[in-house]
């Protein structure tokens, strides 16, 4: 089903952010880049919930994005965690990512102070005003407290620059009532229900999974539009055990960071207040990548 937003449709994978001894590892953060590119991504979402945006401090949020966007270089899109609870710092942030060359901004319910509907309307709206730059919406009550009712981003996407959703309530209802009332395009932001929301009318993912094994969630997305269900299903059966075994482990990131030092390709260390993995739950995740051949 085409979308107002159909150039973010596909596969965005929502970036890690690398950390040695406690600072931003930034040569790694661009060999991550490096490799979603290679692999076929068609978007990378930097500071997002996945690259522990809470922790970041204001500049190193602004630094992540910037050097994403050097390293990016226009060969895919760079969809810029740039939301908050606080309407003028993600006015702010939205600016600063649009200033760097960002192509959009994801923009997650404001947490914790749980807004009204009123007030989920008038913040993005506000952001919208603000920045020229393409907004896609990022609704994930679970970690924010409260959703985001259908009503009212039915009625967010009649401003012209908000042009997706990312899609995180795991309700299917809420899917099919978004796309049924309005031209936003719909992602994933669950990767084991990707294959559902896309046979709803979605029309890619923003992927944690992704920062492993880009190429086989590309895979599944290419052989859904191609019209091949069967190939399709037959990825989803392959990603499906990785993704409810290593992410079911803990809180993401922890688990996907964890795979990432497992494969030789990230430090996994993770900022206060998330913590490692326990022995016991690496072991497991060892079992889950040795399984799926990534071992």
């Amino acid at each position: 089903m085409a979308g107002k937003g159909d150039q973010f449709s596909g596969l965005t994978v929502a970036l890690v952010t690398p950390f040695k001894n406690g600072e931003i590892d930034e040569a790694a953060l661009r060999k991550l880049v490096d490799f979603q590119i290679e692999q076929g991504v068609d978007a990378v979402s930097p500071c997002g919930t996945t690259g522990e945006s809470p922790t970041l401090s204001h500049e190193e949020h602004e630094r992540v994005i910037k050097i994403v966007c050097e390293q990016v270089a226009g060969r895919v899109k760079v969809v810029a965690g740039t939301g908050s609870n606080s309407t003028r710092e993600a006015i702010r942030l939205t600016k600063f990512a649009k200033s760097v060359g960002a192509d959009a901004s994801l923009q997650v319910a404001p947490y914790y102070n749980k807004p009204m509907q009123e007030g989920f309307y008038e913040h993005f709206k506000a952001i919208a005003e603000a920045v020229d730059i393409p907004i896609m919406l990022y609704n994930i009550p679970g970690r924010s407290a409260k959703n985001i009712e259908p009503e009212t981003i039915i009625r967010l996407a009649e401003i012209p620059n908000i042009v997706a959703i990312k899609e995180s309530t795991g309700v299917m209802d809420q899917a099919s009532h978004i796309l049924n009332g309005c031209d936003l395009t719909l992602l994933s932001g669950d990767d084991s229900l990707t294959l559902p929301l896309l046979a709803l009318g979605g029309s890619g993912v923003v992927s944690v999974v992704g920062n492993i094994v880009p190429g086989d969630v590309k895979a599944m997305l290419n052989a859904f539009q191609a019209g091949n269900l069967a190939e399709a299903q037959k990825w989803h059966r392959k990603l499906f055990p990785l993704c409810r075994d290593m992410l079911g482990l803990a809180t993401n990131p922890i688990p996907v960071k964890a795979a990432m030092q497992l494969l030789g390709r990230d430090t996994g260390e993770v900022r206060l207040p998330m913590t490692p993995l326990s022995a016991d739950q690496t072991a497991s995740l060892r079992k889950t990548l040795t399984t799926y051949g990534l071992l």
